[in-house]
């Protein structure tokens, strides 16, 4: 179960329309709607510096929240669309669904890289590289992972990767890239050691490239 669930605070409204939204807006609230479940739709107003760092946060709609709104049970809403102004493009208006624990939801999941002092690749030089730091996963709302664990000290050779199959995801997860198998990291050789290799290569290249004019002269 994931550990961290936000908390997104909320009060609610207790007028509805456009009059009622407005008044929202000018005592720096943003009005939205709470819908969903077997509980009838809740007009919320959410502090609007609130939900502005929210958003700069970035996916702030693939993130479950745990709302909290006096005089209510918490639950979790995932946000469904955020209407912004034409001009300002600030937000006007929150749309948020409660989740049964049985629902299907997209959200990233943090990866975390264990044992690297363990790792045999890296023991032999190799260098970490992490492609993703997060995936996005398709999780039920109710058993959600607190993160995914890559095993370092697995990694026997410079130039192995680790793809998501190799990752024990939780019963009734899945990725939402289907379609192939893609990389979580790899341990690649030193910059160093790549740029000698290289030159090895040029080297071997030139060797076997004639020098301009030897068969000429041979032949004069």
């Amino acid at each position: 179960m994931a550990g961290e669930i936000p908390d997104l605070h909320a009060q609610e409204r207790t007028g509805t329309g456009k009059g009622a939204a407005r008044a929202a807006r000018r005592a720096h609230l943003v009005p939205g709607i709470v819908f969903g479940g077997d509980t009838d739709p809740l007009p919320i107003n959410i502090p609007y510096n609130a939900l502005i760092k929210r958003l700069r946060d970035g996916r702030f709609k693939s993130t479950l929240f745990n709302l909290k709104v006096d005089g209510h049970d918490d639950v979790r809403v995932i946000c469904r669309d955020v209407q912004r102004d034409i001009v300002k493009d600030l937000p006007t208006h929150v749309d948020l669904m409660r989740l049964r624990r049985a629902t299907k939801i997209n959200l990233f999941i943090p990866v975390e890289f264990i044992n690297e002092e363990d790792c045999p690749a890296l023991r032999k030089g190799g260098v970490l590289t992490v492609v993703r730091n997060e995936v996005e996963l398709i999780v039920t709302a109710g058993d959600i992972p607190e993160k995914l664990t890559v095993d370092l000290s697995q990694i026997e050779n410079i130039g192995d990767t680790v793809t998501i199959s190799m990752i024990d995801l939780p019963a009734g997860t899945k990725p939402t890239i289907t379609d192939r198998d893609f990389m979580i990291c790899n341990v690649s050789a030193p910059s160093a050691l790549k740029s000698d290799a290289e030159e090895e290569e040029d080297e071997a290249d030139a060797a076997e490239v004639p020098t301009v004019g030897e068969d000429d002269e041979a032949e004069g």
